[in-house]
């Protein structure tokens, strides 16, 4: 039963954008109604709010905010792709929707965007969930990420056999949901692929990771073929405070391949934020 809702899910997905002027930008985010504080959920490169559709129902009750980046989904695209373009945009979006300091969850690109938020902003935030993200992603030019990012051509196809690699995460993942993902990234141009990388590719957090002071969540796929546990130890070094747990059996895509177990972590931390879980 619930897999069959995940897979009709995916369809309507784009059309419950609703967009918000940010910065000059038109920025799109899909609303769920609920219970404050809300979540703000941050997707990674080359994703779109969708990411989070998986989650969002083992988070009921609770209100979710979930952006396109700019540049992806049905967000327009901006001048710059930095790290501090992309926090900019989402410190923007808090104002914006009045949101009074949501708890921000970030994936990968999206973590290390909800860092820069936090170090910027730390006024704007309750508190910060990293999920299969880095200071620094340290991707040489040799780098397999590198490599197939180069040799993509438009337009890129949503069948590309790149996408069994990109997209790649444990059994029982819905298929319908995989094929959207791959729907929305193609739309991306393959220019802008390279962009994007480029600046995650140079990026170095590390001095912007110990100046958040927001409680944190560390939550690390333990199959993680990107960002293992050296990534792991770094963060959890330099978020002081932070707890780190770790997604048994999960890839990169943790709130993919397991959303109940990353839904029930992200709610026992609300409470400690001050706020109070949708069950109680």
């Amino acid at each position: 039963m619930e897999l069959a809702y995940q897979e009709a899910e995916q369809d309507p997905w784009a059309g419950r954008k609703q967009i918000a002027g940010v910065g000059g930008l038109d920025l799109a985010y899909v609303e769920v109604a609920g219970s404050e504080p809300p979540l703000l959920l941050v997707h990674g490169f080359t994703d779109t709010s969708r990411s989070f559709s998986l989650l969002a129902p083992h988070l009921s009750g609770r209100r979710l905010i979930m952006p396109d980046l700019r540049g992806h989904g049905a967000s327009q695209a901006g001048d710059g792709y930095r790290i501090a373009d992309f926090a900019e945009d989402i410190a923007g979006l808090i104002r914006s929707l009045r949101l009074d300091r949501p708890v921000v969850v970030g994936h990968s690109l999206g973590g290390m965007v909800s860092m820069m938020l936090a170090a910027r902003h730390p006024e704007l935030i309750g508190g910060l969930v990293i999920v299969a993200s880095t200071l620094k992603p340290d991707f040489g030019r040799d780098h397999q990420l590198t490599d197939r990012v180069a040799a993509l051509r438009d337009p890129i196809s949503p069948a590309d056999p790149f996408y069994d690699w990109w997209h790649a995460c444990q059994p029982g993942v819905p298929q319908a949901f995989l094929a959207g993902l791959a729907k929305d990234a193609s739309a991306i141009p393959a220019a802008r692929w390279r962009a994007i990388l480029e600046e995650v590719r140079r990026a170095d957090l590390t001095a912007v990771g110990r100046a958040v002071q927001a409680q944190a969540l560390i939550i690390a796929g333990v199959r993680d073929p990107l960002f293992g546990a050296v990534h792991q130890r770094a963060l959890a070094q330099a978020l002081v405070g932070s707890r780190l747990v770790w997604a048994q059996d999960c890839g990169h895509n943790p709130h993919w391949e397991d959303p109940v177990s990353i839904a029930d972590a992200i709610l026992e931390m609300m409470p400690g934020l001050g706020g109070q879980s949708p069950q109680q």
